[in-house]
């Protein structure tokens, strides 16, 4: 179909259509198409025969590069499988994705009472060709047989739209969302519309049919970006596709989805819990007594499935109802009636400042309830009753996060981090606090300044406002400001140095229960992060960082582990009278230790982490020490992606490349090429520099710190730089956030001593050059 490739093409010197007006296009054009095509084949003249469309061409909401999902549907006529061939071949010819199906109306309808997915896309079947009046009879039985059956397949619908929920996550909150299948997508706003059909629920209001316009234009516009079928938006396609849409940039556009994807989601939520508790029940029940209705605390019932007020309660008389409600819903798993959401907030009043205990006391008993505090506070948000509560939180609603490393928008990410809070609370001397900075950690994001220093602002005035006492405003506020301080100085530090560990004592006041709290939230933090941020790794380099400034809070002397105890001196002695190298390869769960023995020369860094990449580890710390003219390295990894590779091989691999009989630069080449290169898009690498962090057990060194997008081979390249430009490792930290990755190197001059400015600026740009290549 030329004319469809014309209309998708690349522009020049014509008005590009807008969203709604190529996807008429589109529709109009294969609507025509196929009517043409039909007549040729004998359908469009035939009685008792029609060709008929469902799905995006039935809703006329055909995007770019969508199959056809079409239906030949007769009563019974000889030879239309003949016919149906006539028709589908020439669009297989033409390469259009294409669902058939040749049915006789009885056929269709029997289909559609065990198949979900069919039963709703006939809820949009739309004529294209053919006998007009059996495309009519068919839309009619099919829709008049839904609103009969509707309501006892809602459970069915309800369970298929959860799967698909789990295998394609949120268009809310996520980073990069399924506009399609995601929850809160467009196929959850056809169950909406397949339900209004059935006239259990009202059709889509304003609100819901402006979300329905804003997935659908991005939808089409992504796909003519990328030119293929593709319903997820990728970050690297966001900021032209916002740009086509008139909506700033990627960020802008993300917001605005993000509120698209939570008004759906939360409309079909109560429209399936609407429909389920008024579902009927055994007459004579429902007369004697109706629902049942069960207490859950003061001025609180649980009645029918939902969770609603009592029938004394008096919202407008105790500022502590709506938490004691939203307490009891995040326990039991129990949603909130709209009604009682609707009522309180239209009554609840604004707790007074200070809050009083009782309200305070409801309040983390909400945030301790742990993962049913998402829908709750979902729940509340959406009803303006979350605001009242925390008038800070519009910043951060809806807000995309600027690191990838993020799965969840700022607000959700907030509420996943409080949810998982809840399952250390043990763990802690202040339960209380920990939820309240969970809640509050990153509050301060969204505005032009450290997210961190204005978030412990802004967690001062929520506390004062709640009525904590002074120090606990204090403890709060600084649990905001130093959230990072344990992840961020575990895995860029050596948090063995007594200069690491006593910077971090001190810069908590020298205070256990807050280092304590720190190393809960740093726990959920991380886990409500995203996949692979909290790891075994960093879980132990920030246990060892605690236990040691603990040690030093109490005036203890640190007790640091031996660079080089008995084993490790043997075998460097053994080494040393050999001449050979030896590698040691041990494992723990995914964290593998290698061990590398050889005569002190340079290059022993950069080749044993060319070897790790080619066997995708990724490579967390290594340390350099040297006994009896050995040098010995130790490397922490574990694997990017799939188990552990098998130790001889590695050990063979390291012994080759240790001989330069490895060609490790062709052979991580060729693997970065069959892995992806540097994306187009990546940020320019950054070198920081430290001057009092390297620790005292290195005299004259700094830290070089460099911030660059993540690549395969990216550590062998930038150790091989400093070696070739003369400085001299003594340890590196290496976290990856994400996309990017943020490696830390303790480095001297060859010679021992510290780095000129002319060597920084040497051993930078050599640096900068490697992460680029």
């Amino acid at each position: 179909m030329q004319a469809r490739d014309r209309l998708l093409g690349p522009v020049t010197g014509q008005r590009r259509l807008a969203p709604d007006a190529l996807r008429d296009a589109l529709a109009d054009l294969h609507e025509f198409w196929l009517a043409a095509h039909a007549t040729q084949a004998g359908t469009g003249t035939d009685q008792g025969v029609a060709l008929v469309a469902v799905g995006g061409l039935g809703r006329r909401e055909l995007v770019p590069y969508a199959d056809l999902d079409l239906l030949l549907v007769h009563e019974g006529r000889a030879g239309v499988a003949g016919l149906a061939d006539q028709l589908w071949y020439p669009l297989w010819n033409s390469g259009i994705g294409l669902d058939h199906s040749v049915r006789t109306v009885g056929e269709a309808l029997d289909v559609a009472s065990h198949d979900l997915r069919t039963a709703v896309g006939l809820l949009d079947l739309r004529h294209i060709a053919g006998d007009p009046s059996v495309s009519d009879r068919l839309g009619a039985l099919a829709r008049e047989r839904w609103r009969v059956g509707a309501r006892k397949r809602l459970p069915a619908l309800a369970e298929d739209a959860r799967i698909r929920w789990q295998r394609s996550g949120e268009v809310a909150h996520w980073v990069e969302p399924d506009l399609k299948h995601g929850r809160g997508g467009l196929r959850d706003m056809g169950l909406l519309r397949a339900m209004a059909v059935a006239q259990l629920v009202d059709r889509p209001g304003e609100e819901l049919r402006n979300a329905h316009r804003l997935l659908l234009d991005v939808r089409t516009e992504l796909r003519r970006l990328v030119r293929r079928s593709n319903d997820i938006l990728r970050a690297q396609d966001a900021d032209e596709v916002a740009a086509a849409l008139d909506r700033g940039d990627r960020f802008d556009l993300a917001r605005a989805l993000s509120g698209a994807g939570r008004a759906i989601a939360y409309a079909l939520d109560v429209a399936i819990r609407t429909v389920v508790s008024d579902a009927p029940r055994g007459v004579l029940s429902r007369l004697r007594r109706g629902p049942e209705r069960r207490p859950l605390d003061e001025g609180v019932v649980l009645h029918g499935n939902e969770v609603t007020l009592a029938r004394d309660a008096e919202p407008h008389r105790d500022p502590a109802l709506l938490l004691r409600v939203a307490a009891a819903a995040a326990r039991t798993g129990h949603s909130i009636a709209p009604a009682t959401l609707i009522r309180l907030a239209e009554t609840a009043p604004e707790p007074r400042a200070p809050w009083p205990a009782h309200a305070r006391d409801e309040l983390i008993a909400l945030l301790g309830a742990g993962e049913g505090i998402v829908d709750v506070i979902e729940a509340l948000d959406r009803s303006g009753l979350w605001a009242r509560l925390f008038p800070e939180w519009g910043a951060v609603r809806d807000l995309p996060p600027r690191d990838a490393a993020h799965k969840w928008t700022v607000d959700r990410h907030l509420v996943q981090t409080t949810a998982l809070a809840g399952r250390l609370t043990t763990r802690v001397a202040r339960p209380d606090l920990l939820l309240l900075g969970a809640l509050l950690h990153d509050i301060g994001k969204g505005r032009r300044a450290d997210h961190s220093e204005v978030g412990a602002a802004l967690a001062t005035q929520v506390g004062d406002r709640l009525g904590l006492s002074k120090p606990d405003v204090d403890t709060l506020s600084a649990m905001v400001r130093h959230h990072l301080l344990l992840p961020d100085t575990a895995t860029r530090r050596d948090v063995t140095d007594e200069a690491t560990v006593v910077r971090v004592a001190d810069t908590l006041g020298g205070d256990p229960v807050l280092l304590e709290l720190l190393h809960a939230l740093a726990e959920a933090d991380s886990l409500a992060t995203g996949p692979g941020v909290w790891t075994e790794w960093k879980a132990a380099l920030i246990a060892d960082l605690v236990r040691y400034s603990r040690q030093a809070m109490a005036g203890e002397p640190i007790a640091r582990p031996d660079p080089l105890d008995s084993p490790y001196r043997l075998r460097a002695e053994a080494v040393a009278v050999s001449g050979k190298h030896d590698v040691i390869v041990e494992s723990s769960g995914r964290v593998v230790t290698i061990s590398v023995f050889a005569r002190d020369r340079p290059g022993l860094l950069s080749r044993a982490a060319g070897v790790l990449a080619l066997h995708s580890l990724e490579v967390h710390a290594a340390t350099g020490d040297s006994h009896a003219g050995v040098a010995v390295e130790v490397f922490t990894a574990s694997p990017r992606f799939g188990s552990l590779p098998d130790a001889a091989l590695l050990r063979e691999q390291l012994g080759l490349a240790l001989s330069d009989a490895l060609p490790l630069s062709d052979r991580l080449a060729a693997k970065e090429r069959d892995y992806g290169n540097r994306p187009e898009d990546a940020p320019e690498p950054r070198v920081l520099w430290f001057d009092d962090e390297a620790g005292k057990d290195y005299p004259g060194a700094v830290v070089m710190e460099l911030r660059a997008a993540d690549r395969i081979g990216l550590l062998y390249r930038v150790a091989d730089a400093l070696e070739r430009s003369g400085a001299d490792v003594q340890w590196l930290r290496a976290a990856t956030l994400g996309a990017t990755a943020v490696d830390s190197f303790c480095v001297r001059a060859a010679d021992g001593g510290p780095l000129s400015t002319a060597d920084r600026t040497a051993v930078a740009d050599a640096v900068l050059a490697a992460a680029l290549v």
